[in-house]
């Protein structure tokens, strides 16, 4: 009976062993439920790539909005059709380059032209994708969701593209993307340690009222200090653009988020 006892004890020794061993060998999560030390490393590498390209080569942000947004294009159209829609992935990468890239040298027009003609490559796709002895199946509803992730991904990527191209392009550029960096570590700080009221808990249940606080006052300062130290214009347009952003940010979260549910 003592060597069962022993036996029974070794066992659970073992398994209190194993289960820490298991225990570490997990990356540590925060309460937002994120591997935080790995995404700031990655989000990080990414800043300091963009802002090297902004200052010393600044019209290869076009090949980075162009790669960002094909790989984007793909990862939406494979988890759309996950979720049982047929999406027409060929056209939405060509034209999504097409238009992308058209606004370089012919700005708001070449987006209009690729755009449409993107548009109605789509419809004749969806229409023969069965064969022209076959009806299309579902043909508005997977229509329907390729013109979203159309104008949802390379078209708004178009109007980032072409703002570098501009005066002080890059200088906006630098400016958009810090005011939402600053938007997006405010909202995670001030949602992890002091969260308590969701803001849409059926849509996006983590985000939440204090959050919100957060985002729009380290924003808004991000968005002061790019306006004054970049911009080289009035600290007030930052107190305008920094709120403007911050809610733009946030309502795009979320209905990234509703997209992600259905």
């Amino acid at each position: 009976m003592s060597d069962d006892s022993a036996t029974n004890h070794d066992d659970d020794g073992s398994t209190a062993e194993a289960d820490k061993t298991t225990t570490e060998a997990e990356p540590k999560k925060s309460r937002a439920g994120r591997d935080l030390p790995a995404a700031l490393g990655v989000g990080f590498s990414l800043g300091i790539g963009i802002i090297l390209i902004l200052l010393f080569a600044p019209k290869l942000w076009y090949v980075v909005v162009a790669v960002a947004f094909a790989i984007a294009t793909w990862e939406v159209a494979k988890r759309l059709r996950d979720g049982g829609y047929d999406v027409a992935l060929p056209p939405l990468l060509v034209g999504g380059q097409a238009i992308i890239w058209s606004s370089w040298p012919w700005g708001t027009t070449g987006v209009l032209v690729a755009f449409v003609g993107t548009l109605l490559v789509l419809m004749v796709w969806m229409l023969l994708a069965q064969g022209i002895n076959h009806a299309p199946v579902n043909y508005l509803k997977n229509l329907s969701v390729s013109v979203l992730v159309l104008a949802w991904l390379p078209l708004l990527a178009s109007f980032g593209a072409m703002m570098v191209v501009q005066d002080h392009g890059a200088a906006r550029v630098a400016t958009l993307m810090v005011v939402v960096v600053c938007s997006d570590v405010g909202g995670y700080a001030a949602g992890v340690l002091f969260g308590k009221h969701p803001m849409a808990p059926a849509i996006s249940p983590k985000k939440s009222w204090e959050g919100l606080g957060g985002s729009l006052v380290v924003g808004t300062a991000g968005a002061i200090g790019c306006v004054v130290g970049l911009l080289d214009s009035q600290w007030w347009i930052g107190l305008i653009l920094g709120p403007v952003l911050v809610v733009c940010a946030t309502l795009g979260d979320l209905v990234e988020s509703q997209i992600k549910r259905d």
